[in-house]
């Protein structure tokens, strides 16, 4: 209980502390929102009555704890770029195909990686495992956005197994989304493979030398069954922080991959907010962003304790 205290602890702190920096990083950035909404030809008394409806002729720290108090209550204002639009509606609206992108993505990174690093370890050596080992290493080598255009013209264009560009909504039809995310889900998910299947057979191998693999050999175990019951367990600890930080990535938005295929989510929308200086929204995806990544280290700590009891020592 001790250690799950101190790590929520830690949790809130750093989320508190996250908001602060993130709020302070727009707050100095130059240029004005005002103007960016009002365009160039704006007199001054436009601007000023504008900067006063928006809050901004306040000083920062008022303003900080006016968005903070309204974000704890899931209230982040109002988007400049979509006026009347509330940027909590905007976020509701982005979030589930993020969601659906990242599932997609976890789902084919676990269910290609753990048996194909497994499998490589096991022949460690032989022709399988340098053939599994000469494959990772060119997808490694192939960035996520680059994958994705050779995907889009070899699906998208030459055999027409989804339109490139016309995303369906998961709301408007769950499997015709499902569809089209496959593709951008596999940019996503087989560099993402390479590295996990290379990460599994490196942390097997270095568990399988150890004394209680050979005490489990001596009281009669074999290969499959050390290392299913003994050697997967230990050499798993060290590929769920790797696998934690992959879903965080994916959670996150993956920005490049979203632009490529036309995928309204999370990563997007931050793109599009940048680009018109929609401070609201784009503090409102950062605090988003790394609320995700803070959260999930903290899912994996106690993951850890789960797996191994000695952590809570730490």
């Amino acid at each position: 209980m001790k250690y799950f205290i101190k790590k929520a602890v830690t949790l809130i702190i750093t989320l508190l502390f996250i908001s602060v920096i993130t709020f302070a990083a727009f707050s100095v950035i130059p240029g004005d929102a005002s103007m960016t909404r009002l365009g160039t030809e704006a007199t001054p008394d436009q601007i000023e009555a504008l900067r006063e409806e928006m809050g901004l002729n306040k000083p920062v720290t008022e303003r900080y704890i006016l968005w903070l108090s309204d974000a704890l209550r899931g209230d982040f204002g109002e988007s400049y770029q979509y006026e009347g639009q509330q940027v909590s509606a905007l976020l509701a609206d982005r979030l589930p195909v993020t969601v659906l992108l990242a599932v997609i993505s976890f789902l084919m990174i676990l269910v290609l990686s753990v048996p194909l690093g497994i499998l490589a370890a096991k022949h460690s050596g032989k022709w399988l495992d340098t053939a599994i080992n000469q494959l990772t290493q060119i997808t490694m080598a192939i960035p996520s956005f680059f994958l994705g255009i050779i995907l889009t013209y070899i699906f998208g264009l030459i055999l027409k197994w989804f339109q490139p560009g016309l995303f369906i909504s998961p709301s408007e039809n769950l499997w015709g989304s499902i569809r089209y995310l496959i593709f951008p889900a596999a940019a996503i998910a087989l560099p993402k493979i390479a590295m996990v299947v290379k990460f599994l057979r490196n942390s097997v191998l270095s568990e399988m030398p150890k004394d209680y693999v050979r005490t489990a050999y001596s009281k009669g175990s074999s290969k499959n069954r050390a290392l299913s019951r003994h050697i997967l367990k230990n050499a798993l600890i060290p590929v769920i922080t790797f696998m934690a930080l992959v879903v965080a990535e994916i959670l996150a938005g993956s920005i490049i991959v979203e632009q490529v295929f036309s995928v309204p989510g999370v990563g997007r929308l931050l793109i599009s907010a940048i680009s018109t200086r929609d401070y609201p929204v784009v503090q409102a995806v950062v605090t988003y962003v790394t609320a995700v990544v803070v959260i999930i280290n903290f899912v994996v700590d106690m993951l850890y304790q789960l797996a191994d009891p000695r952590v809570k020592a730490a």
